[in-house]
């Protein structure tokens, strides 16, 4: 792939600063993610007591259901056996329904929760880095283009007079200004480099 392409720059001292950085903020994202799970996990342990119960409790409801049924066969007594099993069964299943509600609710806040304490810290290291990344990819590749044609490379010989520090420029020529009026191609080349390498490139292979 085309150094063009490539969101990093060629200069070995900007490259190792942009290296740098992508570690620290890949390791800074793992460790908020590790926290987030974490308190996910912590939440949904509260789901996984809500499932316990709702199993539990829909295991003893259809106990105390067969049980009533088969109280129901008792002669005499049977009916008067049987309701409060089916009463109870009945409640059984109330504290299966609340078992559930509180799996749904425990399994929903688990996610709000991990969400609400790892996207904070993550957006506010990766949205700055993130930011000058593309502004550094976008200048890059605009200065390389630029500098693949003959107007493009007097244009950034001109950034280079305009934006560059006079010591840089005097040992590109004794009279850079000049120099790029009167077209000189190797003061121009050499004003263009200066520019590409503010913007990241150390050298540029012509076609």
């Amino acid at each position: 792939m085309s150094s063009r392409f490539l969101p990093y720059a060629t200069t070995p001292s900007r490259f190792v600063g942009q290296f740098v950085s992508d570690i620290v903020v890949l390791g800074w994202t793992i460790v908020w993610l590790s926290v987030g799970a974490a308190v996910h996990s912590a939440v949904s342990t509260i789901a996984t007591v809500g499932r316990e119960v709702e199993a539990g409790a829909n295991g003893i409801a259809g106990n105390l259901d067969a049980a009533g049924g088969q109280a129901d066969d008792v002669p005499l007594i049977g009916q008067a056996l049987a309701a409060p099993l089916r009463a109870a069964s009945e409640a059984a299943l109330q504290i299966a329904g609340a078992g559930h509600n509180l799996d749904t609710t425990a399994s929903w806040l688990a996610w709000v929760l991990a969400i609400a304490v790892a996207a904070p810290p993550i957006l506010f290291v990766a949205m700055p880095w993130l930011m000058l990344r593309v502004r550094f990819a976008r200048r890059k590749w605009t200065a390389i283009t630029l500098a693949r044609t003959p107007a493009g490379e007097q244009l950034l010989a001109l950034r280079a007079l305009a934006n560059r520090p006079l010591v840089q420029l005097a040992q590109i020529h004794a009279d850079p200004v000049g120099a790029w009026r009167n077209y000189d191609a190797v003061a121009i080349q050499g004003l263009a480099a200066l520019e590409l390498r503010a913007a990241g490139v150390q050298r540029l292979r012509r076609r």
